[in-house]
C-alpha cells in the first residue's frame, strides 16, 4: 500500500514532501557532530548520503511503511528539518515518530509544532492507536518535545546504542489514541 506524503500547515510551518533541492540542507544538518551527537549513527561525511536519504524517503512512502516530510518555516521557506512516522503497521495501527532539526532552529518550538501536526494527520488519516518514540537519555530537549505533545515515558532501553565507541541508553515513549489531545502542542512555544 502506497502512502501519500502529506502537505500540512501550522501557524509557522509547512510540512511537505522532500525535493532534490533539499539534499544540501540535509547533508549540512546531518553532517553536524552537534546535531548528530544523540543519534545512533555518526555525522554524515559523504554528500551521497543525502541522495540515498531522499531515495529512502520515496521508497518508504511507495512501500507504505511510513512518511518523512521536510519542515520549512512558512514565513520565509527556510529549511527547519524533518519529521517522520516510520514502521507504520496498519494491522496493529502503530508507527514510530522521529524528527531532526537544523541547530539554528532549536529552541523555537518548531519540533513540537511539527510533531503535533504530523501526529494529528497520523491519528486522523492513518487511524493509529499507538505511536512510539525513542530519545537518548542525555537528550533532555527531545524528551521535552515528546512530553509536550502527550507522550508518556514507558521505560529505558539500556545500552541500546554504541556510536563511535560511546554506549548510551534510550527512553521509550508511547502515545495512545485515547490519550491524544489534538489541541496539545498546537500553539507555538513563545
Amino acid at each position: 500500500m502506497t502512502l501519500t506524503t502529506p502537505v500540512l500547515s501550522t501557524d509557522r510551518l509547512r510540512l511537505r514532501p522532500f525535493t532534490e533541492a533539499d539534499a544540501d540542507f540535509l547533508h549540512a544538518m546531518h553532517g553536524s557532530a552537534h546535531v548528530m551527537r544523540y543519534w545512533d549513527s555518526p555525522p554524515w561525511t559523504d554528500r551521497a548520503r543525502a541522495d540515498r536519504f531522499l531515495a529512502m524517503c520515496r521508497t518508504m512512502a511507495e512501500e507504505g511503511t511510513g512518511v518523512r516530510v521536510a519542515v520549512e518555516r512558512a514565513s520565509d521557506g527556510a529549511f527547519v528539518g524533518w519529521v517522520c512516522l516510520v514502521e507504520w503497521n496498519p494491522v496493529y495501527r502503530s508507527a514510530s515518530l522521529g524528527y531532526c532539526l537544523v541547530e539554528a532552529m532549536w529552541g523555537h518550538g518548531y519540533a513540537t509544532e511539527a510533531a503535533h501536526a504530523l501526529l494529528r494527520w497520523a491519528f486522523d488519516t492513518l487511524d493509529l492507536n499507538r505511536v512510539q518514540a525513542e530519545a537518548d537519555t542525555r537528550n533532555a530537549a527531545s524528551a521535552r518535545v515528546l512530553e509536550k505533545v502527550g507522550f508518556v515515558r514507558e521505560g529505558t532501553l539500556r545500552e541500546d546504542c554504541v556510536v563511535d565507541g560511546e554506549v548510551s541508553d534510550s527512553w521509550v515513549y508511547g502515545l495512545l489514541r485515547r490519550e491524544w489531545r489534538p489541541s496539545d502542542g498546537a500553539a507555538p512555544a513563545r
